[in-house]
């Protein structure tokens, strides 16, 4: 085949992992959180393999998103990303893929609705295979085994075969993320996402009575629908719909090999993802995992909990988004209800002060983790909303734009967090329990959420 042939699409990436050696200066800094398999028999070839498959995003696509979260960071789009703590080889099926993307879908219809903007769909699904941990080691009955850091690093089951990390699991992860993208995309581009066929799943949602408190909304919603298509509105435009996919960028071993160079412009991406963030545990400014980030294109988000200081923020934009570029950067607070509405107004003012334009979203979860009477992690619906309805509350009083949302949720009618209008209850968790790390809003929880979220919008709009 000649060198023309060989060539690269617009938008494409040159096989292989990028060279610039730039890309490796994070090898020489404190790093944390990493499993510890360099000498591993496998670690190389895994490397190697990861390096010689195809992209699982392209450049191009990275770049329409950054446009997009261009749009929320000024106020004319909002921001909803969704779907597991941590995603499981064995979950990765059909059925809970297309059941994650159709509530991510219908809370969409219903955002759109009461912002009167864009909402940019993304999930937090094909990459996020990897945790972070408060500690190394897990004790069980006297026996001390590595702690549990996500399928993608070793298994759940408590035996010392399983909890051993594999390298070779990170090509598991790659060719999961592969499956699990083409569904999305199939799922997206083909007729699942036409805008009628969306909202007219939230009727089942509707036929509880539990959620009377929604009809007004759903009815103008439905109104506004048939108003459209009376018209004639071009749904078939809207048979399709943009989704992006996303995941914090944990492992730098597995980022690293999937870095390429863009045919365009000679830039690198991460093509693991169209969206990475940074959490809370690893956002120190001297480590390796902010100093790998500020060198991809990508659009990179960072977690900011209650004990964020406004310097902090302050430096972390200057290493991440020197240029002040719109898009490129995301700040996801995740302070807990009863800090937000004291740690978040300086934080928003000073940033707002430099002239940095970040995108403020919400992560409501984190924050308001608890343990059950019964054993359980868990998170009440009520405090989950209060720290969403105080994110709110300080951006209208600084009358800056709040960008989205941030949230851990499943398609699935599961039982791990409390409450709601139709409430979960402690004793539901022994059945119904089957997060492996943090506990996630089910489907019912994560519309009743959108409906909430959505009134907040639609009287924030009335204002403006």
């Amino acid at each position: 085949m000649s060198e023309v042939n060989r060539t690269p699409l617009p938008g494409s990436s040159v096989a292989g992992p990028a060279t610039d050696p730039q890309l490796d200066l994070w090898r020489e800094l404190p790093i944390a959180q990493q499993p510890t398999w360099r000498e591993h028999k496998d670690y190389q070839s895994s490397i190697n393999e990861l390096g010689s498959r195809p992209p699982l995003v392209f450049a191009g696509e990275v770049d329409i998103l950054r446009e997009r979260l261009a749009e929320a960071a000024q106020g004319r789009a909002f921001l909803l990303q969704g779907g597991d703590c941590a995603e499981t080889f064995a979950d990765a099926t059909a059925d809970k893929i297309s059941a994650r993307v159709r509530t991510i879908l219908q809370m969409a219809v219903v955002l759109t609705y009461g912002s009167s903007m864009p909402v940019i769909k993304m999930g937090r699904m094909a990459g996020q295979f990897a945790k972070p941990r408060s500690s190394n080691d897990e004790t069980r009955d006297g026996v001390t085994l590595p702690a549990f850091r996500g399928d993608i690093v070793n298994g759940y089951e408590f035996t010392e075969e399983s909890r051993a990390h594999d390298p070779k699991r990170m090509v598991q992860a790659y060719n999961t993320s592969s499956a699990t993208l083409n569904l999305i995309r199939a799922f997206t581009q083909g007729g699942f996402a036409d805008l009628r066929s969306v909202h007219s799943w939230n009727s089942g949602f509707m036929a509880n009575p539990a959620h009377s408190a929604y009809e007004q909304l759903a009815g103008e919603i439905d109104s506004a629908i048939r108003f459209m298509d009376a018209c004639g509105a071009d749904f078939e435009a809207l048979k399709r719909t943009e989704f992006f996919a996303s995941h914090e960028a944990l492992l730098l071993d597995y980022e690293r090999a999937l870095t390429r160079t863009d045919s365009r412009t000679g830039l690198p991406y991460d093509t693991s993802g169209h969206f990475l963030w940074i959490g809370e545990r690893t956002r120190q400014l001297d480590h390796a995992h902010i100093d790998f980030l500020s060198r991809v294109r990508n659009p990179i988000g960072v977690k900011l909990g209650p004990t964020t200081e406004a310097d902090d923020a302050l430096r972390l934009i200057e290493k991440l988004d020197p240029n002040r570029e719109p898009g490129r950067l995301t700040f996801i607070t995740r302070m807990g209800a009863k800090n937000i509405r004291e740690k978040l107004p300086n934080l928003v003012e000073k940033v707002t002060a430099s002239g940095a334009q970040v995108l403020w979203v919400t992560d409501p979860m984190h924050g308001n983790t608890v343990t059950s009477q019964n054993g359980y992690k868990t998170r009440n619906f009520d405090a989950v909303m209060d720290e969403v309805r105080g994110f709110f509350e300080v951006h209208d009083s600084l009358g800056t734009f709040p960008g989205g949302l941030h949230v851990e949720m499943t398609g699935d009618d599961v039982a791990e967090c409390l409450g709601g209008a139709d409430p979960i209850r402690e004793e539901d968790f022994d059945s119904l329990y089957e997060s492996v790390c943090d506990p996630r809003l089910n489907h019912r929880q994560s519309l009743e959420m959108a409906f909430l979220v959505s009134s907040a919008l639609q009287s924030r709009s009335r204002k403006r």
